[in-house]
């Protein structure tokens, strides 16, 4: 793969590589508290040194995510957001960033109501690097997966504590980008983590697939941020930084220094 065809997550971790450095992923829901700040907050999280961007999908059943989540998504959809509002943010986005990833990371059911062929057309088009259906397991990534990378665009996937070897075989053979590992038995926003049973799962990973590894759910700051940096190839970020936003939602023009404290904090702790 030459550095043109390169996706631009594996361009970003191949950078990340040869700098000895871990990736910093931060997630919030696009549209929360109200569409028009979306893009300055993306690009506050990449003055902070956000590494990739997940942007989520306002859906009415986010069945894996917890309270905090849930709740963005329904702010988000009191303000009708749609798939069409973030394809058009993550143009915004592009104008003045052309560099930094972003992955698109939702449920299947809004992806469905456009046709899977016009929602890879229309992310692609739009600088979308990769997508994350958390309801859409690899078995059924048949339909999806070559629509997907036809057009560039690389399909990830969850592992959780519970995924069996042979599933997780399954999911490094299908996966693209990265692998979203859950620290975590249960829903986005759960208890603490523990770097060292987080780093006895990675292992059987590492045996099966060169992927980076970054691990998601219970990373609060920049202590529990810089004991996972030590295992995985990447740290993602999301209640942390969708909890600011909800504490802020009635003034939402201090959310960009916010979002920044949380991230920054834990982007020196990940390079010290």
């Amino acid at each position: 793969m030459t550095a043109q065809t390169m996706n631009r997550i594996d361009q970003r971790f191949t950078a990340l590589k040869a700098q000895g450095r871990r990736a910093l992923i931060p997630y919030i829901t696009a549209g929360d508290p109200a569409p028009a700040h979306t893009v300055g907050f993306m690009h506050a999280l990449v003055e902070a040194g956000a590494d990739i961007i997940e942007l989520g999908v306002p859906f009415s059943d986010p069945m894996a995510d917890g309270p905090v989540i849930q709740k963005a998504c329904e702010r988000a959809l009191r303000h009708g957001v749609r798939l069409s509002h973030l394809f058009e943010m993550v143009r915004e986005f592009r104008q003045s960033d052309g560099e930094t990833p972003v992955v698109l990371m939702g449920y299947l059911n809004p992806v469905e109501r456009i046709g899977l062929a016009a929602f890879a057309d229309q992310a692609a088009e739009a600088g979308v690097d990769g997508v994350l259906i958390v309801d859409m397991p690899p078995e059924e990534a048949d339909e999806v997966g070559p629509l997907l990378k036809a057009r560039g665009l690389a399909s990830i996937f969850l592992v959780a504590p519970t995924t069996t070897r042979a599933r997780a075989a399954t999911i490094c053979a299908h996966g693209e980008g990265y692998l979203y590992y859950v620290s975590l038995k249960g829903v986005t926003g759960s208890a603490t983590l523990n770097a060292e049973d987080v780093a006895q799962h990675l292992a059987p990973l590492r045996e099966m697939t060169e992927l980076p590894l970054c691990v998601g759910f219970g990373i609060r700051d920049g202590a529990s941020a810089a004991e996972v940096g030590k295992v995985a190839d990447g740290v993602i970020v999301g209640s942390a930084l969708v909890n600011r936003i909800a504490e802020n939602a009635e003034r939402p023009e201090a959310i960009p220094a916010a979002l920044q404290a949380v991230l920054g904090e834990m982007r020196q702790a990940l390079d010290a």
